[in-house]
């Protein structure tokens, strides 16, 4: 019986939600007296290394160009693969966008239960584990029971931070047949300008928003500044993005990317309860706008009441001249 985490990389690296499922995992497996196996794709020895370090005994490394693309009906061939080799009781997914993809799929056909979002570590009852996610677009907590023999928790990103240590892990190749898999994969090429370098959103502890309340694309100027001089991803709101002014990656929100950073910054947003959904385990939210009225102040722990093209350059100037001081 073993406890599986499924860790992904990017550019190179291991992507932080993964290295927070791979602690996640460890923590479980510990409590159940079972060992913590990470399945990775084409991974680097670095890589190997650093999933080792976040508390992994055992990594089995896919390799294939099959799973380049992060096709789920790929990853999720790989993954009950290797939980059946593995003979993994628990199988821990990021929920990110690949996870919520992978998640379902992989619940519908191991037969699994499965609890999305999780936000805390379960709790052990007999044969059972309670799992806690929010509800109702983040106003409560609910607690969900898993029975199933084999049972799924998808991580909500941003809910731990990551611990390394220097465990080392045994590193072993997984074959896996994917003559079962029918799936038919289109890759776009796409370059990025402005974004280049951040953070991804699901993965950032700092996040500067803004809202129409920037009156068109063109004004967008002082949000990617004071990003950069926070150090920051930058992010919209649903309507900026239906309206093309920035690209649909970075809208968070019910229907875009849930977040949850240290710090979310939200600029000529007004705060509706669809917005929130997406934000509101943010540890830190500051508000800028205009009116004062605006539901988003409920929310917020810091507020400024003011004009954006006059508040958010001072706000740059200000982290600069301190940054600078130190």
């Amino acid at each position: 019986m073993s406890v599986l985490v499924y860790t992904e990389t990017a550019k190179g690296k291991v992507k932080k939600a993964s290295l927070e499922a791979t602690n996640y995992a460890a923590h479980i497996a510990k409590q159940l007296g079972t060992n913590p196996v990470a399945i990775t794709f084409n991974a680097e020895v670095a890589q190997t290394d650093e999933i080792g370090k976040a508390g992994a005994t055992k990594i089995r490394n896919v390799k294939g160009d099959a799973y380049k693309t992060n096709d789920a009906a790929y990853l999720t061939a790989a993954i009950e693969q290797a939980s059946k080799a593995e003979g993994a009781k628990v199988i821990i997914i990021p929920f990110d966008i690949t996870g919520k993809a992978v998640a379902p799929r992989l619940s519908a056909k191991i037969k699994a239960g499965l609890v999305a979002g999780a936000v805390d570590y379960p709790v052990v009852n007999g044969n059972a584990l309670e799992v806690k996610k929010n509800v109702f677009s983040g106003k409560a907590t609910a607690i969900y029971t898993i029975n199933s023999e084999v049972k799924i928790i998808a991580l909500m990103p941003n809910s731990f931070p990551v611990v390394l240590s220097d465990n080392k892990a045994e590193v072993t190749e997984l074959s896996v047949d994917l003559s079962g898999v029918s799936s038919r994969i289109i890759i776009k090429e796409t370059k990025s300008t402005d974004t280049a370098g951040m953070v991804p959103l699901p993965e950032a502890e700092l996040v500067v928003s803004a809202g129409r309340g920037l009156k068109g694309p063109e004004n967008w100027g002082i949000i990617e500044d004071l990003a950069k001089a926070l150090g920051a991803t930058t992010a919209c709101s649903r309507p900026v993005a239906d309206m093309h002014w920035r690209p649909h990656h970075e809208h968070v929100g019910q229907t875009g990317i849930a977040i949850r950073p240290n710090l979310y910054i939200a600029i000529g947003i007004s705060g509706a309860i669809q917005h929130l959904a997406g934000v509101n385990g943010s540890k830190t939210i500051v508000v800028i706008n205009t009116d004062k009225e605006a539901p988003f102040f409920k929310s917020a722990d810091y507020g400024i009441v003011g004009d954006a093209f006059e508040v958010v350059p001072k706000l740059t100037e200000a982290i600069k001249k301190l940054k600078a001081a130190n």
